[in-house]
Order: structure tokens, then C-alpha cells, then sequence
């Protein structure tokens, strides 16, 4: 057995008189450091995963650097339910308050939002975030003349919805003032769904023949008249002026039955179906047998 005594290590402290970590500080000075870069790495993460990726169409024919139509880029913090209109509203109200475009009742009844996302007519205020593709691309309605950002000129919409007389009409009124007009429930349910238009300009906006023919009546007018011309409550008489009203040159025989505005009716309204039992009934009109 070695009887040498072994030297004990020298102890190294610091010139400037501060005691130098144990191996055990420094051990967990390193996890700390790693428990840190994880923790910042996790935090990425996680702001990839809740944020959604706005790209908005930008346009003020009254501000000079405007006037050249561009998108702008919004990261907005996800929540569990989001739609479009409220990930625009947190655009407009956290970046950018002079982001304009249209909304009221959030509730898809006032069609006020509808904008083109991601390639389709859609209301914003029922289009959730989560069932779309990143970037969501939010862009006014085509077809129709852009006053600014995602505010579109809708006159023409309506001069056309106007045009087909869209209010009920009956000559034969109950002789009390206080009854009901009433109405059969095989009626009702018959034009059930065409009453459902809540005059967005979705389906108008999707129709190439409208696109190319500005005094076309459109998918939506043409619905509104349907839904007067199929009401057993009015006369003959007036289903048949509604009727000439529908079949003229720029009229229901426009209609090419492409389907693109019943894709995009956010109410789900069978249009074209509507449309092509209006031109029978045209048809049938102007059958005489003698």
C-alpha cells in the first residue's frame, strides 16, 4: 500500500474575487439555459398554430398611394370558432382602422359580407377560419365595380332586383280587413326556400352570364320572381305579367345552367332549379291548342 499522501487540487478562484460555479451550478445553470431555448422554440410554435394569415385586397381611389389595388398581410391570434368577418374586424380594429367593407347583423341574415375568399363567393360572418387553407385571401365581390377596399357599388344589384317587382300583389283582398291572405302548406313549402334570399349578390357575383351581360336579370331577381310567380295567393293575371317580365331577351333564357349560384347561395337555394321551372312555365304559358 502507497503510503504517499496525494496532493489535494488547488482552488481556483477568480482574480476580481467572485467564487467560481461548482460543477453542480453549472449543471443547472445548462438545463436552465435548455429549459429556456425550449420553452422560446414551444412559444413559436404556438403562435404558428393560433395565428391565421390575413391577405386583404386594399383600394381608395381618394388616397394617392392607394389607388394601385394591392393586399395587405394581417396575423390574427386564432380562437376556437373564428369566422372571416370576425378575423377582418380584429384587422381592422388592432392594425389598421381604415380597412373598409361592409357587416351588420353577424348572424348571415343581413348579407352585407359577402367577399370573395379564397377563390368562392362567401358570407364572412359564416365562413369559419378553420375549414380554409392558409393564407385566407379575403377580396371584394368580382363583377362588380370597387368603391374601396371590400366595399362594392351594389346599385346594379338592386335596380335588377327591383326590376322583377319583388312584393306580393293581389287584386282579390278578404273582405275583412283583419284575415289572413292564407296560404296552402303544399304552396308553402314549395316556395319555401326561394324566400330564403337575403339579396347578398353572392350567386349575381359567381354568374359568368351576368359577367358578360349587364342587363341580365341575374340568378337572385329571377329567384324573387319565383317566388311571387309560384304564390297561389295571386291572381293569374299577375303570374302571367310576372312571368313576361322573366322571359324576356336578357331574362331567364340567359341562364346557360352552370350551377355557379347555387354552389355559392350561403342560404343553400336550389336557383338554377328555379330558373329552369320558371322557363317551363313560360313555356307552358304560351302553349295554345286548337
Amino acid at each position: 500500500m502507497s503510503t504517499q499522501k496525494q496532493r489535494e487540487p488547488e482552488s481556483q478562484e477568480p482574480s476580481d474575487g467572485e467564487t467560481t460555479p461548482t460543477p453542480q451550478e453549472r449543471r443547472l445553470e445548462r438545463k436552465e439555459s435548455d429549459r429556456a431555448v425550449r420553452e422560446e422554440a414551444a412559444d413559436e410554435s404556438d403562435l404558428e398554430e393560433e395565428t391565421v394569415l390575413l391577405k386583404v385586397f386594399r383600394y381608395d381611389p381618394e388616397v394617392a398611394d392607394k389607388q394601385e389595388p394591392r393586399f395587405d398581410e394581417f396575423h390574427v391570434p386564432f380562437e376556437k370558432g373564428m369566422t372571416v368577418l370576425d378575423a377582418v374586424i380584429y384587422a381592422r380594429d388592432t392594425y389598421d382602422p381604415s380597412l373598409t367593407f361592409r357587416h351588420s347583423c353577424r348572424q348571415a341574415v343581413c348579407g352585407s359580407d359577402a367577399f370573395f375568399v379564397n377563390g368562392k363567393q362567401r358570407l364572412a360572418c359564416k365562413t369559419q377560419i378553420s375549414e380554409l387553407d392558409q393564407p385566407v385571401r379575403v377580396e371584394p365581390l368580382p363583377h362588380q365595380e370597387v368603391i374601396k377596399d371590400l366595399v362594392v357599388d351594389m346599385d346594379h344589384f338592386y335596380d335588377q332586383m327591383h326590376a322583377v317587382e319583388p312584393y306580393f300583389q293581389s287584386e282579390e283582398l278578404p273582405d275583412d280587413e283583419l284575415e289572413e291572405q292564407r296560404q296552402s302548406r303544399e304552396n308553402r313549402e314549395k316556395i319555401k326556400m326561394s324566400s330564403r334570399c337575403i339579396w347578398c349578390a353572392a350567386c349575381m357575383s359567381s354568374c359568368n352570364i351576368a359577367a358578360g351581360d349587364n342587363q341580365y336579370l341575374g340568378p337572385a331577381a329571377i329567384n324573387k320572381a319565383y317566388k311571387f310567380a309560384m304564390d297561389d295567393r295571386e291572381e293569374a293575371e299577375l303570374t302571367e305579367h310576372r312571368l313576361r317580365i322573366i322571359e324576356q331577351e336578357h331574362g331567364v333564357w340567359r341562364c346557360q345552367t352552370q350551377f355557379s349560384c347555387t354552389e355559392v347561395c350561403p342560404k343553400d337555394i336550389p336557383l338554377t332549379e328555379h330558373i329552369q321551372e320558371l322557363k317551363r312555365e313560360a313555356v307552358k304559358k304560351n302553349l295554345k291548342f286548337w
